[in-house]
């Protein structure tokens, strides 16, 4: 289990401001691994908001120091915050990239994309009681609130992926691509997959793709998918 222990550049649960703002978290929680997961699970879930518009192929932003510092970012960072945060109260954590048709998203990004699959979906996955059990911490509440789904949760004994069906009934995500687990992210495996997905956001041969936008924006402005 080493491996999925210590930190890396990603997982850099050694930076001073990202140990202290886990340190905080934590205070009054039960020194019980479930109890701590719960706790950072919810952490990270809301306090960094969900907005796909911000990727940036720089490895810097696909640290966790950076997704808590930038306060808004994607799926996969959020997802090695939690895993960081995990390992450094001695929780197991690996990285898993899926797939994702996402039928309940916003209008303007589905067509900026130029498709509904969502490639390079990041979750994690803990260690906790000796099985393996995924979390999925991307979705802020206030975002969920605003497309009308739950926010998903996370009890630290089943697994927690995605929320399948909106407060309507409606179909919200399925997976639709598995690309497994990671001891720490895969910096170039997930750039080319987003490259060859998406190359026309890829200005020239330059390597930063041309982001803007914020998903919350999107659906209080009323694009969401038909």
């Amino acid at each position: 289990m080493d491996q999925y222990l210590k930190p890396t550049e990603f997982f850099d649960y050694d930076d001073p401001k990202l140990g202290l703002w886990i340190r905080h978290q934590l205070q009054n929680v039960p020194d019980d691994p479930v109890e701590q997961a719960k706790a950072l699970y919810l952490a990270v879930r809301d306090t960094v908001s969900y907005n796909p518009y911000v990727f940036q192929t720089d490895p810097g932003t696909f640290s966790a120091s950076y997704a808590l510092e930038s306060g808004e970012t994607y799926c996969i960072p959020k997802a090695v915050l939690l895993g960081a945060a995990a390992r450094s109260v001695g929780i197991p954590s690996r990285l898993g990239l899926a797939d994702v048709r996402n039928h309940l998203s916003s209008q303007k990004l589905i067509d900026y994309l130029q498709s509904d699959i969502f490639r390079m979906h990041g979750f994690i996955e803990l260690y906790l009681n000796d099985r393996w059990v995924k979390a999925t911490p991307a979705f802020n509440a206030r975002l969920c609130e605003l497309m009308d789904v739950e926010p998903l949760e996370f009890d630290g004994v089943n697994d927690s992926i995605f929320q399948e069906y909106t407060e309507s009934g409606e179909a919200h995500m399925e997976y639709v691509n598995d690309h497994g687990v990671f001891d720490d992210v895969p910096h170039e495996f997930i750039v080319d997959g987003i490259r060859a997905a998406y190359g026309h956001l890829f200005a020239r041969d330059d390597i930063q793709p041309e982001f803007s936008g914020s998903l919350e924006d999107d659906v209080s402005e009323g694009s969401t998918q038909p």
